[in-house]
C-alpha cells in the first residue's frame, strides 16, 4: 500500500468509552502523539463537526474535522464547509414524523446538513417511507442516533474533501472505526480496521480487525499500524 500519511478516527464508540462520550484518555494521547510524529489526525463522525473541531482543540491534534457523517467539515470556529442542505433532510424529517409513531429530534448539537433523530422507530420502514416519496434520502445508525443523509453524502465524501487540505490521498490514509457509518471510509482509504465489538458485516469490510474494544481497540489500531507500516513505536 501506499506510505500512510494520515489517520482518520471516528468518534463515539472509538475514541470514547461506555457509550457515554466519555473520551478514553490512554487513546487520545496515542493520537496526540501521532499528530506530534508528523500523522495528522482527522476525526470523521456523526456529531457535529463542531463537536470534533473542539475534541481536536483540546485534545491537541488537528484541526481539520468531518462531521455529521460527512456532509460538514469545520476547520475553524467560524469556518465550515457544508457538501449537503438540511432543508432537504428536515423534509424528509417531516414525512417521517407524520408517518412513524415514535420518531422525534434526539437534542445534539446544532446540526448544519443533516437531522439526528432518537433510536425510536424502525429504520428499515422509514428507509422504506423516503423511496416510495422519492426523496433523495438516506437513514443510517451510528448506534448513537439515527441519522437522516442526502443519498452521496457518507463519510467516505467528507473525509476526501478533508484529505484535499491536507494534501493527502485516501490510499494514504488509515480509517479506524466501529460502525456500518464508517464502511464508506473502509471502502477508499488504503488501511481500514476495525474494533472487535463492531457487527459481523462491519469487520468484513475492513481490511484488519483488533481484538480490543472502544478506546482500547483504537489503542491496538495505532499499535498495529505503527508497528507493521510505520516502522515507529506508539507511546
Amino acid at each position: 500500500m501506499a506510505t500512510i500519511k494520515v489517520f482518520a478516527v471516528d468518534i463515539d464508540g472509538t475514541l470514547t468509552e461506555n457509550g457515554g462520550g466519555a473520551v478514553h484518555m490512554p487513546a487520545l494521547s496515542k493520537l496526540r502523539y501521532l499528530d506530534k510524529l508528523g500523522y495528522p489526525v482527522i476525526y470523521v463522525t456523526g456529531r457535529s463537526s463542531v463537536e470534533a473541531y473542539v475534541l481536536a482543540v483540546f485534545g491537541g491534534t488537528t484541526r481539520v474535522a468531518v462531521g455529521e457523517n460527512g456532509g460538514a467539515i469545520t476547520v475553524a470556529p467560524q469556518e465550515h464547509k457544508l457538501l449537503a442542505s438540511r432543508e432537504k433532510c428536515m423534509e424528509g424529517y417531516e414525512l417521517l414524523r407524520k408517518s412513524l409513531d415514535g420518531v422525534q429530534e434526539k437534542p445534539v448539537f446544532p446540526r448544519m446538513t443533516e437531522v439526528v433523530m432518537l433510536r425510536t422507530f424502525d429504520i428499515k420502514e422509514g428507509q422504506k417511507i423516503l423511496d416510495e416519496h422519492g426523496l433523495q434520502l438516506y437513514l443510517n445508525d451510528s448506534k448513537y442516533a439515527f441519522h437522516i443523509n442526502e443519498k452521496g453524502v457518507d463519510k467516505a465524501l467528507g473525509l476526501k474533501e478533508a484529505l484535499k487540505i491536507l494534501k493527502a490521498g485516501p490510499e494514504e490514509t488509515v480509517a479506524i472505526g466501529d460502525s456500518e457509518t464508517d464502511i464508506p471510509m473502509y471502502d477508499i482509504c488504503g488501511c481500514s480496521i476495525a474494533l472487535a465489538h463492531a457487527e459481523d458485516h462491519v469487520k468484513e469490510k475492513a481490511r484488519h480487525v483488533v481484538a480490543g474494544r472502544e478506546g482500547t481497540g483504537l489503542i491496538d489500531a495505532i499499535d498495529y499500524v505503527a508497528q507493521n507500516y510505520l516502522g515507529v513505536k506508539a507511546e
